[in-house]
């Protein structure tokens, strides 16, 4: 992960989870956050949910990474076909920029 690593999220998450590996319960866990954190405690639906993660074994603290390609990607190359196209016509929609370029339109 980035240097964000610990990030309030991740420090609250292993908060969580070290009250969770001495025997406390989601409810617990949530008024303890509560009473320390005050409103900036994460929600019971939150904890609940990260205690049932650690109930079944995942005792990351870390946020995944996802595979894939991400869902925008700006190149320049294309940026600039795209700024010429709107200079030549400036009612072009993009369905037809996608089009033209070979592109998605999502």
């Amino acid at each position: 992960m980035s240097g964000d690593a610990c990030d309030f999220n991740n420090i609250e998450t292993r908060a969580i989870k070290f009250l969770f590996l001495q025997g406390n319960a989601a409810k617990e866990i949530h008024a303890i956050l509560k009473a320390t954190l005050g409103e900036y405690a994460s929600s019971y639906i939150t904890v609940k949910n990260r205690v049932a993660q650690f109930k079944h074994g995942d005792f990351s603290t870390c946020a995944a990474s996802r595979p894939g390609r991400p869902k925008t990607v700006t190149i320049p190359e294309i940026t600039d076909q795209i700024h010429e196209l709107i200079l030549e016509d400036r009612r072009i929609s993009a369905n037809s920029i996608a089009e033209q370029l070979g592109i998605s339109r999502e």
